[in-house]
């Protein structure tokens, strides 16, 4: 979300009216998350200007471990050196510590491949976008689901209830630190996860729902402590239930 957010915000400096703005200032401290957006919270350091030029290797665009050379346009300026500038410290600032994690296993290659092309300057900002909403609609839309044995078949549905809410064991990466509390596409991707985690024995689904429309499930080594709750539905493995009376 952040990083989605971010190239969003770079999109419209690339494109504004006023020209294509850098932010000579970039680090994280200068953004702030408002209703799940990503805003700069100070332009005194942001312009238009772009480096003037006679010849391309007036045009090299320089930071601490890469140097990126760059063409002198006929109108005299470095082309694309200010977008450039900006992608490349969402890169080296957000991209590298927010995107090769917490990803389901089946979208890593392309965020991957969003890193290693926005750290080479390979891909501009119009790239980065499309090869960020292709992410974005592949996970909304769970289509990066792999087809795999149905598993929900083994599992015992009942509506209207969940558990009491409590510390149980922890996953990665989970939307609370007392427990195992993961989006999911469907019920059926919330049986494969729960057969692939050794402590699991049941899981919550309710109807919160993540940024993406994603709604939350949470994962339980027991599920004995059930309560009434009728925007909830638990599911148990039949294994687990057995000879127990629900």
């Amino acid at each position: 979300q952040i990083c989605l957010s971010l190239v969003k915000l770079l999109f419209y400096l690339a494109h504004s009216p006023l020209g294509s703005i850098v932010l000579l200032d970039f680090q994280p401290r200068q953004f702030v998350m408002v209703d799940g957006n990503l805003k700069v919270t100070d332009m005194d350091d942001a312009s238009t200007e772009e480096l003037p030029c006679k010849e391309d290797s007036d045009c090299t665009l320089d930071f601490p471990t890469k140097s990126f050379p760059l063409k002198c346009s006929v109108a005299g300026k470095c082309e694309g050196i200010n977008e450039k500038k900006n992608l490349f410290n969402a890169y080296r600032y957000f991209f590298t510590y927010l995107l090769p994690h917490s990803a389901p296993p089946a979208l890593r290659p392309l965020l991957s491949d969003i890193l290693n092309a926005t750290g080479d300057l390979r891909y501009g900002i119009n790239e980065t976008l499309r090869a960020f909403e292709n992410v974005l609609h592949l996970y909304k839309s769970g289509l990066y689901l792999q087809k795999r044995p149905l598993l929900l078949k083994d599992y015992i549905s009942l509506k209207g209830f969940r558990t009491v809410e409590g510390e149980d064991y922890k996953c990665w990466p989970s939307y609370s630190h007392l427990g195992c509390l993961l989006s999911i596409h469907s019920p059926e991707e919330a049986a494969a996860i729960c057969n692939s985690q050794l402590q699991c024995q049941s899981f919550i689904i309710t109807q919160h729902r993540t940024w993406t429309g994603r709604p939350l499930a949470s994962f339980q080594s027991s599920w004995t402590d059930l309560i009434p709750d009728t925007n909830a539905v638990v599911y148990i493995k039949r294994s687990a239930s057995s000879g127990e009376r629900l």
